[in-house]
C-alpha cells in the first residue's frame, strides 16, 4: 500500500486515499501503520481501515440497505457464518439473490452482484441444483429471468462436462484467491479426489490463509 501511495503520489503529485479493507476472520487483527527505520531516518506510513467483521451484529441494517456494497459485505460475513452448514448458505444465497428484485436495481446490477454471490457463496453441486431450482420458481413468478437465463446455460454446461471437473474449478479459483498461485503437483493432487473429498475441501479452504493449510489438509484427509 505504501509503494501504490507513493507510486502514485510521484506521478500526479497527489496523495491518494489509502484503504484496507479486512476480509479475516480476526476481531483483533487491525493493522494500520506501516514504518521502517533507517540512521537517521524513519518512516511511517497509515491508512484506513474498514473490517467486515464489524459489520456481523448489524445484518439487519445490511439487509435494508439499498448500498450495493452492503450486498457484497453481507455475502461476505454469511460465507463465514454458513461455512459448516450447507443448508443454512444455500438459504442465504437464495435470499440474498432475491433480494437483489426486491431492491429494485437495474438488470446489469443484478447480474453483477449476483456473479459476485455466486463467487463467493459456493455450494456443493446437489445444493446448488436445488438453489437453481428454487430460483427459475421465484423469476416466474416475478416474470423475469434475469439470472437464470444469463447464467443457466454456463451452469448445466458444467454439470454436461462432468460434475467433479465443475467443482475443481470453483475449488482452483478459491485456492488461488486464498493461498496464491498453486504449483503444479497440487492442482494434480486434488484432482485426484473424489468427488466427496472435493465438497470437502471447498468448505475446508475457508479457513486457509496459504499454501501450508492446503498441504496440511491433504495430509491429513487423503
Amino acid at each position: 500500500m505504501f509503494t501504490y501511495c507513493l507510486r502514485i503520489f510521484d506521478l500526479f503529485r497527489k496523495i491518494p486515499t489509502s484503504l484496507a479493507i479486512l476480509c479475516d476472520e480476526s476481531a483483533s487483527w487491525r493493522p494500520y501503520s506501516y514504518g521502517a527505520t533507517y540512521p537517521d531516518s524513519r518512516l511511517h506510513f497509515e491508512f484506513g481501515v474498514a473490517k467486515l467483521l464489524d459489520w456481523r451484529d448489524r445484518t439487519a441494517e445490511l439487509e435494508t440497505s439499498k448500498n450495493p456494497f452492503a450486498i457484497v459485505v453481507l455475502a461476505h460475513l454469511k460465507v463465514i457464518e454458513t461455512k459448516r452448514n450447507r443448508n443454512q448458505r444455500k438459504a442465504w444465497k437464495f435470499s440474498l439473490t432475491r433480494g437483489l428484485y426486491d431492491k429494485g436495481y437495474e438488470r446489469q446490477q443484478i447480474l453483477d452482484l449476483y456473479r459476485f454471490i455466486d463467487w463467493v457463496m459456493i455450494l456443493p453441486e446437489a445444493k446448488e441444483r436445488e438453489f437453481w431450482q428454487e430460483l427459475q420458481i421465484f423469476e416466474e413468478e416475478r416474470k423475469v429471468t434475469y439470472v437464470t437465463h444469463a447464467e443457466r446455460f454456463g451452469f448445466e454446461r458444467g454439470i454436461q462436462k462432468g460434475i467433479q471437473e465443475g467443482e475443481l474449478t470453483l475449488i482452483f479459483r478459491q485456492l488461488t484467491r486464498r493461498t496464491g498461485i498453486l504449483p503444479e503437483p497440487l492442482r494434480a493432487e486434488i484432482r485426484l479426489l473424489s468427488l466427496e473429498q472435493v465438497e470437502d475441501l471447498g468448505e475446508a479452504l475457508l479457513e486457509f490463509t496459504n499454501l501450508t493449510d492446503l498441504q496440511s489438509w491433504l495430509r491429513s484427509n487423503v
